[in-house]
């Protein structure tokens, strides 16, 4: 099953090999990505805050000095999320009123990175405040899908997918609350991994109205969100989680053969359009073809319906951060107290899940990229199938990974026609919690299955 591709450059790893061979030298990568940025990033506006003099910079002292053993990233242009902290770059998150703030220092995820040899081109575009599945907002615009740009990108990381997905960079690391980084994967046709709830610090990851403040001390990590890459192969989605974790992960190097499967297609107060269905269910038939074991249901589910409830009760808690959610309504301390025990009754329901089969599979979301609009798309509609939607209850494709906390990868699996286009489809890996390097392992294994 092909998939749309825009580029054949090179990913991450290869890159990286391409210098430790002297095929190639960093100052020659950074150089080639600036060149395709600015030749690219004209229509599809994917870079918010360039950073290309300190990378040039940076390039030439690392030639001068020649890759460490521990250094899997030596050399390889990539950029992070406008959301991140690095050092002198603006941080407003699309606030005109906050362009003023500029961290001292980077994020923790982002000092892990400049040690494993990655060099920062720049941080690319977000939905104001990170709340949407597209990517604009007043003071950077707007960013294209680089397959049709009269799309979105997807959001909150739209502007990183679009960037890899075009062949700007490599890979970005971005974050993930409510699909942030796996619908910008679905829509742009690449890789994408949420990783589980904790692995990866987000420690430089908080908004500036905060972060500003005298006296703010920061957190590693927020209730829901985590950090995640984006790549255009999983060995490179498997590199970066490792150097992102907080602790190493082990793996079970358990072949896709040997493995049961779940594949969570219909789900409750959302139904799937036809455009992601369809190439879903293409996929499916040729992984069973191949001889993985699916099964389309199972008594150990939890209630899905009662999940997303729950998700989306503690998603606005944590979103309004004290203030009122978009409901009006201010959560009380027993309201939180209540969710979180909602959410370890939950995991403990997945945790019995997971004693049966390895991998749950599902869509990412019920469409695939949708046309601009000025409008965010939880305050609006989706168009399934025809019909008017609630942007909300698309979440529940999110909250299935996002409300336990548990790690899950998007592999892009063909394409399907959305109001008129042809546009890429991608499709969920879910697992147990810390099971990172497995979801990524497998959805590989599936990839070369679909795309041989």
């Amino acid at each position: 099953m092909a998939y749309p591709q825009l580029t054949t450059k090179p990913g991450a790893l290869e890159t990286a090999a391409a210098i430790r061979a002297g095929k190639l030298s960093v100052v020659e990568a950074v150089d080639a990505a600036i060149v395709r940025i600015e030749h690219l990033d004209a229509e599809v506006n994917a870079l918010a805050v360039p950073d290309f003099e300190r990378a040039c910079e940076t390039a030439k002292a690392m030639d001068r000095e020649g890759p460490r053993k521990d250094q899997p990233l030596f050399g390889v242009p990539m950029t992070v999320k406008e959301s991140f902290d690095v050092a002198g770059l603006q941080s407003c998150w699309g606030h005109e009123r906050l362009t003023d703030y500029v961290p001292a220092r980077d994020a923790e995820l982002v000092r892990r990175l400049k040690a494993a040899g990655a060099v920062i081109v720049g941080k690319t575009n977000v939905p104001t405040d990170l709340t949407d599945w597209q990517s604009f907002n007043p003071v950077y615009g707007r960013t294209n899908n680089p397959h049709d740009h009269a799309r979105s990108p997807g959001g909150s990381s739209g502007g990183g997918a679009a960037a890899v997905a075009s062949g700007m960079v490599a890979c970005e690391y971005g974050t993930d609350i409510g699909g942030s980084v796996r619908v910008p994967a679905h829509f742009c046709g690449i890789w994408g991994h949420k990783t589980t709830h904790g692995l990866v610090s987000k420690l430089g990851h908080d908004h500036p109205m905060m972060a500003r403040r005298k006296g703010f001390v920061a957190a590693h990590e927020s209730e829901l969100s985590i950090a995640g890459p984006l790549a255009r192969n999983p060995q490179d989605l498997a590199v970066l989680t490792g150097i992102g974790a907080r602790f190493a992960l082990r793996q079970s190097g358990k072949p896709l053969s040997q493995c049961r499967l779940l594949a969570l297609t219909e789900m409750p107060g959302c139904p799937l359009d036809a455009s992601v269905a369809e190439p879903t269910e293409a996929a499916l038939g040729t992984l069973a073809r191949a001889g993985i074991a699916i099964e389309r249901e199972s008594d150990l589910v939890p209630d899905l319906a009662q999940q997303h409830r729950d998700y989306l009760r503690m998603l606005n808690t944590v979103m309004a951060r004290g203030a009122p959610a978009p409901n009006g309504k201010r959560a009380t301390a027993t309201d939180w107290f209540d969710l979180l025990d909602a959410q370890a009754a939950n995991q403990a329901l997945w945790e019995r899940v997971f004693e049966t089969f390895d991998f749950v599979l599902a869509p990412p979301a019920p469409v695939l990229a949708i046309p601009h609009r000025d409008e965010a798309v939880f305050k609006g509609a989706l168009d399934v199938n025809g019909e008017d939607v609630s942007g909300g209850a698309g979440l529940i494709f999110s909250g299935l990974a996002t409300f336990p906390g548990l790690p899950s990868t998007v592999l892009p699996i063909g394409s399907g026609t959305y109001q008129g286009a042809e546009l890429p489809c991608g499709m969920q890996v879910m697992g147990p919690a810390f099971a990172d390097l497995d979801c990524i392992a497998a959805a590989g294994e599936m990839g070369e299955i679909l795309h041989a």
